[in-house]
């Protein structure tokens, strides 16, 4: 029941969605609409990842904004008014004129927006190629999944400014060597693309470490304290009796300081550019199935959907805590997506190719998460009959001697 409550809205819209795509526009239509669905969740299941490790900072207040308002954004703003807006950036048109366009001349509009591909790549790879920096670089993650190749990063990451020097130098390789003709066009969107993720980040971060959120939401505390004191004394957890997560099942969230306020907001923000840079690959990709801007912003909506759903389920079910490498993995995609779209300036990328690579490390990451875990598990049953031997377990399962894949600082 817990997954149907989650999923529930999701696959609702999807039947409404569907039937009346099915109802305005015939079977055609229909099937369209599921198509497209189905693309936006192969392309964007690595988002949901993603998401899951933001999300799961946030208060629950928060994490119901994402599903409700952030639906909204996601569905009408980024897969309908965003491809509008771009274009009439791009085409120095004004909005209203390129929303005719887009009733009225579908193929024009439809060109219009594949002139503005080399913009929307070079800002979506560059804020998606940070993502992926920040996270190989980061000094004190201690979970690795390819330590060869992730330590030597995490070391390199000691020193703050290199993720952003090595940004700034592989947009200035993009704009020079892989744009053609578009290099202008190139660099004027990597810079804004970098300046956008610095600036969101940077902000949700500054509210984040100063705790100024919390006050910002005393109404919501006061009540979870009211809420606390009725039930009784916390448990060991800090959770209220009969608030406890089920049994082998971890919240995600126990080691840390929910967002609230001005700090969960400017991380909100955050999570909305990062799936705008998830769906660009996906809105221009949808023009080559269909013309229709209600067609493709349905299709894409409902995928979005149940990607927004997926997060939610990762963050409830503790599943990061569990499989404890798929956030590499999402990772790793990312960086993969980013070079993809740097590529696809001037080279045409199969959405199928960027899908199919997206899951394979996503698959990848989940298959050493499972060998990870069950080699965990042998670990303590032979450390815990040691123990009661008398013998000294310390020894197992020493990282150094942990295979290349599954491995831990």
């Amino acid at each position: 029941m817990h997954a149907l409550r989650i999923f529930g809205w999701s696959l609702a819209i999807t039947v409404i969605g569907v039937a009346a795509a099915g109802v305005i526009g015939g079977g055609d239509a229909a099937a369209i609409v599921a198509i497209l669905a189905v693309l936006e969740i192969s392309l964007s299941f690595d988002n949901a990842v993603i998401n899951a490790t933001i999300l799961r900072r946030m208060s629950e207040f928060w994490q119901r904004i994402f599903l409700s308002v952030g639906v909204i954004i996601a569905v009408f703003g980024m897969r309908l008014l965003f491809p509008i807006v771009i274009v009439a950036l791009t085409a120095h048109l004004s909005p209203v004129d390129v929303f005719d366009l887009a009733l009225n001349n579908e193929e024009e509009y439809g060109a219009r927006l594949h002139d503005a591909h080399p913009s929307i790549a070079a800002f979506g790879g560059i804020f998606l190629f940070m993502i992926f920096l920040d996270f190989m670089f980061d000094p004190e993650r201690e979970i690795q999944w390819i330590k060869r190749i992730e330590e030597p990063f995490r070391r390199a990451g000691q020193l703050d400014v290199v993720s952003v020097v090595l940004g700034l130098v592989a947009l200035l390789v993009v704009g020079e060597a892989f744009s053609g003709d578009h290099t202008q066009q190139v660099l004027t969107a990597g810079v804004a693309g970098l300046a956008t993720y610095l600036g969101v980040r940077g902000l949700g971060e500054f509210f984040e470490a100063r705790g100024i959120g919390a006050d910002a939401d005393e109404d919501e505390d006061d009540a979870a304290d009211a809420d606390r004191a009725a039930s009784g004394p916390a448990g060991a957890n800090g959770s209220a009796p009969g608030k406890a997560a089920a049994p082998g099942r971890t919240t995600g969230t126990s080691d840390v300081v929910l967002a609230t306020g001005r700090a969960a907001f400017f991380l909100f923000l955050y999570l909305e550019v990062i799936d705008a840079s998830f769906s660009f690959d996906g809105v221009v990709g949808a023009f080559a199935i269909s013309q229709n801007i209600f067609i493709i912003a349905t299709g894409l909506g409902i995928g979005a959907m149940y990607i927004r759903s997926t997060t939610v389920y990762l963050v409830r079910r503790g599943t990061l805590g569990e499989y404890i490498y798929l956030e590499h993995g999402a990772h790793y995609a990312i960086g993969a997506l980013a070079v993809i779209l740097a590529v696809s300036i001037e080279t045409e990328v199969s959405e199928i190719i960027t899908g199919l690579i997206g899951v394979a490390f996503i698959g990848l990451a989940l298959v050493s998460s499972i060998r990870h875990r069950s080699k965990e598990r042998k670990t303590n049953l032979a450390g815990g009959d040691g123990a009661a031997a008398g013998d000294d377990p310390g020894g197992a399962g020493d990282p150094e001697d942990a295979p290349v894949v599954g491995t831990r600082s």
